[in-house]
C-alpha cells in the first residue's frame, strides 16, 4: 500500500503523519479514514477547493486531472503548479507527500 506523508498543518495534523491507503483511494478519503479532517465542503463532489493540497512528492503518480477539476482548482488559495483536490487525486502504487494550504476558501466555515 502506498504511504501518504502529510507535512504538518496548525489545523489538521499539527505533528505532520504518514499514513497507508490502498491504490485506487483519493488522497481525502484516505485523510478522513485516518482521522485527518481535513475541509470538503462539497462531500468530495468535485465542487470546490475546500479539500486542496499541494502535492510534494509523487505528482506524476496520480490520476491525470480533469477539466472540471483544473476549472476548480483556479479558485484554489495558494494554487501551484503540483495542486489537487485531495477528493479528485487517487494514488497509484507510489508513495506521495502532501502539504495542506494553510488557508481554503470555505465561505460556511467564515460564517458568510
Amino acid at each position: 500500500m502506498p504511504i501518504i506523508k502529510i507535512l504538518p498543518h496548525p489545523e489538521y495534523c499539527p505533528q505532520g503523519a504518514e499514513i497507508t491507503a490502498p491504490a485506487g483511494t483519493s488522497i481525502c478519503e484516505a485523510l478522513l479514514d485516518h482521522k485527518i479532517n481535513i475541509e470538503h465542503a462539497c462531500d468530495m463532489s468535485c465542487a470546490c477547493t475546500t479539500c486542496h493540497v499541494i502535492v510534494r512528492e509523487g505528482f506524476n503518480s496520480l490520476n491525470a486531472l480533469d477539466e472540471s477539476e483544473e476549472d476548480l482548482l483556479d479558485r484554489a488559495w495558494g494554487l501551484e503548479p503540483n495542486s489537487r483536490l485531495s477528493c479528485q487525486a487517487f494514488l497509484a502504487q507510489t508513495d506521495v507527500t502532501v502539504e495542506i494550504p494553510k488557508y481554503s476558501i470555505n465561505h460556511a466555515k467564515e460564517n458568510h
